[in-house]
């Protein structure tokens, strides 16, 4: 049995807008699913091939927003200092807008995207010089460690580090972005407008998955999805996700 992170979730008024911001910031490809969908993802992606990494979805929402500040955002990837200016610059030019979340005098760069939702564009890094243009989807926790025995359970990519302060792991074929779980003392009051959405292995039933994680942990959630193919969860802290139909 296997999951895997796949889609980046986004909330936003206007899907359209949204994810052509981020097809443009990204340096991918944009296409619109209709019914208020739109996706930004890597050319020649394939979002049932576990090689392909993740991409983002922009779902469209009534509510505007975020009212709080994210508890899932994206750390954007740079290969030197130039790069990350010249990032920056870039981004502003498409809509982002300076974000301060408290991060003080740092050396990497918080934004927004034209709806809101924070982002971070980071220094370069060598941990993530192979990531492609997403380093990383960064998840506030409360405590990592216990978010490393669910999460480390529930997918099926790679633990690479795990302390009081972080738990990290990446697919086990090593291409896209890591996932950081990051301790924040940060308290989860509303539902978040970024969340991932994970899908079955190739062979595997989506509802044993979904079965498992229950035992694992993960509670039902009901946001108005109605009857859907995908089934909306929590994890122990809180944090929304889906697991997804592989049809």
């Amino acid at each position: 049995m296997t999951l895997r992170p796949v889609l980046v979730n986004i909330k936003a008024v206007d899907d359209s807008a949204v994810g052509r911001f981020w097809a443009e910031a990204l340096g991918w490809r944009v296409t619109s699913g209709g019914s208020g969908a739109t996706a930004a993802h890597p050319a020649g992606f394939d979002w049932l091939d576990p090689s392909s990494g993740v991409c983002v979805d922009v779902i469209a929402v009534p509510e505007a927003g975020p009212t709080t500040k994210n508890r899932v955002h994206l750390d954007l990837a740079t290969t030197s200092e130039a790069h990350q200016a010249e990032l920056v610059a870039r981004l502003r030019a498409l809509g982002a807008t300076p974000a301060d979340v408290g991060q003080g005098d740092v050396p990497w760069t918080v934004l927004a995207d034209p709806e809101g939702n924070e982002f971070c564009v980071l220094e370069p890094r060598e941990i993530y010089r192979d990531t492609g243009p997403i380093a990383a989807v960064v998840v506030d926790c409360a405590d990592p460690r216990a978010m490393a025995r669910f999460w480390g359970e529930a997918i099926d990519w790679t633990l690479h580090a795990v302390s009081d302060d972080q738990a990290v792991w990446r697919s086990t074929d090593g291409v896209g972005p890591y996932l950081e779980f990051l301790r924040s003392p940060d308290v989860k009051t509303v539902p978040d407008r970024v969340h991932l959405d994970l899908v079955p292995g190739a062979g595997d039933d989506k509802a044993a998955e979904v079965a498992r994680l229950r035992t694992l942990g993960a509670t039902d959630l009901d946001v108005g999805q109605g009857d859907v193919p995908w089934t909306c969860l929590t994890d122990p802290e809180g944090h929304e996700f889906c697991v997804l139909s592989r049809t």
